[in-house]
């Protein structure tokens, strides 16, 4: 008996197996979280977007209604994935006498880490667009 339990000691014969169960499930996690990360930063790229392409309407003459700025927005933004984009209205405001818009955009991603749900992930971008009077 005693020459049975010293013979399994020294035998290591499916360690590798055991330990890449328990690494694994680790491993699978984080290779989904590095998905879900890449998905936010795809909508971060798509609000760069929308917001470009609102400036580049905002900036028309005359100046347009703030709806197709917002509808330009909206046109332009992307992403994929479960996220929301919401567009605010245009604020406009004056600064030493020059007259400006501020255009926003929100994205909000409900994460998952597989087998139960992980953070909300809420990305808001602005950009100042200055109006040529």
């Amino acid at each position: 008996m005693m020459r049975l339990v010293s013979k399994l000691r020294r035998d290591d014969r499916g360690a590798a197996i055991i330990e890449t169960a328990f690494a694994l499930p680790a491993l699978v996690l984080m290779m989904w979280m590095i998905v879900q990360a890449g998905l936010v930063f795809r909508a971060m790229s798509g609000i760069q977007h929308g917001l470009g392409q609102g400036a580049r309407t905002a900036t028309l003459f005359p100046k347009p209604a703030d709806s197709v700025i917002e509808t330009a927005i909206s046109d332009a933004v992307y992403g994929i994935g479960p996220g929301t984009f919401a567009i605010d209205p245009p604020v406009s405001g004056t600064a030493d006498g020059a007259t400006y818009l501020d255009l926003r955009v929100t994205y909000t991603q409900e994460t998952d880490m597989l087998l139960f749900p992980g953070p909300t992930i809420t990305v808001a971008r602005s950009k100042r667009v200055w109006i040529a009077s």
